[in-house]
């Protein structure tokens, strides 16, 4: 039987499934990961609500919005 191999996803060199890092084939790769999801490389799509656009910093409120 043959030994399954993955790659990592961030750099697609091979990385140990038992490995502490894994599925990374390192902690630099793994900590690139976790940039990608805290700056939004990544993200997971849906749709906006009023909720998220009040995370926007640039968010502006319509004219005539009461203020919070």
């Amino acid at each position: 039987m043959k030994a399954s191999s993955r790659r990592c996803p961030i750099c697609g060199k091979a990385a140990d499934p038992k490995a502490r890092w894994s599925p990374f084939c390192g902690k630099r790769c793994r900590t690139q990961d976790l940039a990608n999801w805290s700056t939004g490389t990544y993200s997971i799509p849906g749709p906006v609500t009023e909720a998220d656009e009040h995370l926007d910093p640039y968010f502006a409120p319509p004219e005539g919005a009461p203020d919070d």
